[in-house]
């Protein structure tokens, strides 16, 4: 595998996301918090994207705006294109830190909560849940209620509850940031087969560097707090990862080039 200096540049697609300058600030006692400050990036339809920074810079903040929870303060968000067509809400997913399932449903009925409350037709959709379900690696396990699964399993269930409604956007705010280091490599390795099989676009926070560089097809690098641009990185490793591809030295080039933009090395 070539070394980081030997790898080519791309030239990415035109744009399904654009932030241009964007900042967000709160008031806080009488003062103004600075949360995000002049960021700007661009994502192509079907990438997956990793926003990387430290623990509370800032990433969710933009996660949120990016979902239309946040209003931004100044700058421009656009998301789609004529030809693919965007509705905030509709169109995007989310996945949480935690997996957030409702105890008191089973996990074919959490699946298929957002189908509900956006009144999709529910045969349609149980069809599409059991679909999902088996796709995250759950098949069996539709009508155990999530006391009944690990945690790994109820993030798996949680990404099945995200796609229902065929969104043209996911949202993954640290999703395995709770859960023990064999089990996120192996919902790591999921989350890349999910994603090759569904053609998502993904935007995935983390603060951890090697995952980062694991899962994205870009890495976009945040300061601390307020979080400004550090780097926009192509991450040029082949599609079809497998764990070992750790120990490449392209992929610790990639590392450490985050590591050093952070000053954490």
């Amino acid at each position: 595998m070539p070394a980081l200096s030997d790898l080519p540049k791309v030239e990415t697609a035109s744009p399904f996301i654009r932030l241009s300058n964007v900042s967000k600030s709160y008031a806080r006692g009488g003062t103004e918090l600075i949360a995000v400050s002049d960021v700007s990036f661009e994502i192509a339809a079907g990438e997956f994207v990793s926003l990387v920074g430290p623990s509370g810079c800032g990433k969710t903040t933009v996660l949120k705006i990016l979902a239309g929870l946040h209003p931004h303060t100044q700058g421009e968000v656009s998301i789609g294109t004529p030809a693919t067509p965007f509705t905030p809400g509709r169109d995007v997913g989310m996945v949480f830190q935690q997996a957030m399932l409702l105890k008191w449903r089973t996990i074919l009925d959490n699946v298929l909560l957002p189908a509900e409350i956006l009144g999709l037709p529910r045969k349609e959709c149980i069809e599409r849940a059991h679909e999902l379900l088996a796709m995250v690696g759950l098949k069996g396990f539709e009508t155990q209620h999530p006391y009944q699964l690990s945690g790994g399993m109820q993030q798996r269930a949680a990404i099945a509850r995200a796609l229902i409604h065929d969104p043209k956007l996911l949202l993954m705010d640290e999703p395995f940031g709770a859960l023990d280091a064999l089990t996120r490599d192996k919902m790591n390795l999921e989350l890349l087969n999910i994603w090759r099989k569904s053609g998502k676009t993904i935007v995935f926070v983390t603060h951890d560097i090697p995952e980062a560089v694991f899962l994205g097809t870009r890495a976009i690098v945040l300061t601390a707090r307020p979080a400004r641009m550090c780097d926009n990185i192509p991450i040029l490793l082949p599609p079809d990862r497998t764990l070992d591809i750790r120990t490449h030295e392209s992929f610790g080039s990639y590392a450490r080039k985050i590591y050093q933009l952070l000053d954490v090395a």
